[in-house]
């Protein structure tokens, strides 16, 4: 699934987001969905999120739930 559209993404979902600073190196970093903070129903470069340690990215890879 594409981590560029919001409907697929889901609260309590597990992904991978590249923070800001990992933007150049591409670097991801995994966890779960706590909030989703772009508004919008996509955006080119991910959808923004919080994820439950407190870390803010844009979505690159959603994890189907049988793959945690």
């Amino acid at each position: 699934m594409s981590g560029t559209t919001r409907k697929n993404i889901k609260i309590g979902g597990c992904v991978s987001i590249v923070l800001k600073k990992d933007q150049k190196s591409g670097k991801l970093t995994k966890g779960i969905i706590k909030d989703i903070l772009t508004k919008s129903p996509s955006h080119p470069h991910g959808i923004k999120v919080r994820l439950t340690g407190g870390e803010v990215g844009r979505v690159k890879k959603i994890y189907e739930t049988e793959n945690i």
